[in-house]
């Protein structure tokens, strides 16, 4: 005899009034995600934090805590943190160019030191560039006469191949003791003294020409202002200025980077 087969009961369908338990296990895998950030949040390393807000504060400008500052890589010194990022900027580019003009003066100098030349050029380090300065007329001028000695000749073959390579301009200022006697005044003395010096870097020693100016001062612009023959010797001279590329901005700052590097010599 065979059983009776018990009839399957069919599903019970499910009651709309059960959805809200899927809205509530969401909320609930919410509400644990939740707690889980605010624990991970709650147990911060405090001295990393000190040192990530001391470094974004300090890099920002702001006040500098009494915290000390041991982040890493480049960060803006304590003393200039009330200067804005371009100040920054314009000191880093005038150290660089100190730098730069150091090295054509160290160049120049090794050259002259080998002709037994260096005593008489003095060199000068500005907000306008390089100045080399050839000074006294009995080494490169005669008195109230404006044809180079042969000595200024070799000193301009020692300076000028040091400048040709780079793409500074330089300018040519002549000067001259306010006592003369065979031209008609200091303005014309000075201007050919600084064309003739001109005329030898271009022509002898192949600087090129649309990077150079020569002008005339006359007595205006006196090394100092003494009346004996030694005072007479130092206005008597011709200013060869290699002239910062740099801007006004930049330019303005190279006293205070040359101090910078003497103060760490």
């Amino acid at each position: 005899m065979s059983r009776r087969r018990t009839p399957r009961r069919a599903p019970e369908p499910f009651h709309v009034d059960e959805r809200w338990a899927i809205s509530y296990m969401d909320m609930i895998t919410v509400l644990f995600c939740l707690f889980v950030v605010l624990y991970a949040m709650s147990s911060v390393d405090q001295n990393r934090f000190e040192k990530l807000r001391n470094s974004l504060a300090t890099g920002f400008g702001t006040t500098v805590t009494q915290k000390i500052d041991t982040a890493t890589g480049t960060v803006v010194p304590p003393d200039q943190a009330s200067k804005d990022t371009e100040g920054f900027s314009s000191l880093a580019l005038a150290t660089k160019e100190v730098d730069r003009l150091t090295a054509l003066k160290e160049q120049m100098a090794a050259r002259l030191d080998a002709k037994g030349l260096l005593g008489d050029v003095q060199f000068t380090i500005d907000q306008r560039g390089l100045t080399v300065r050839l000074v006294g007329s009995q080494t490169f001028f005669s008195p109230d006469s404006s044809a180079l000695t042969p000595r200024a000749v070799s000193v301009l073959d020692a300076v000028t191949p040091v400048i040709v390579p780079t793409p500074l301009h330089v300018s040519v200022e002549g000067h001259a003791a306010n006592l003369i006697t065979g031209y008609p005044s200091v303005w014309e003395l000075s201007s050919e003294r600084a064309t003739k010096v001109l005329r030898v870097m271009v022509e002898r020693d192949g600087l090129p020409g649309a990077r150079i100016g020569a002008t005339g001062y006359g007595s205006s612009r006196p090394a100092n202002t003494g009346t004996s023959d030694a005072d007479y010797e130092q206005n008597r001279r011709v200013d060869v200025v290699v002239l910062s590329d740099q801007s006004e901005e930049v330019r303005a700052l190279i006293p205070e980077a040359l101090k910078a590097r003497a103060g760490q010599k």
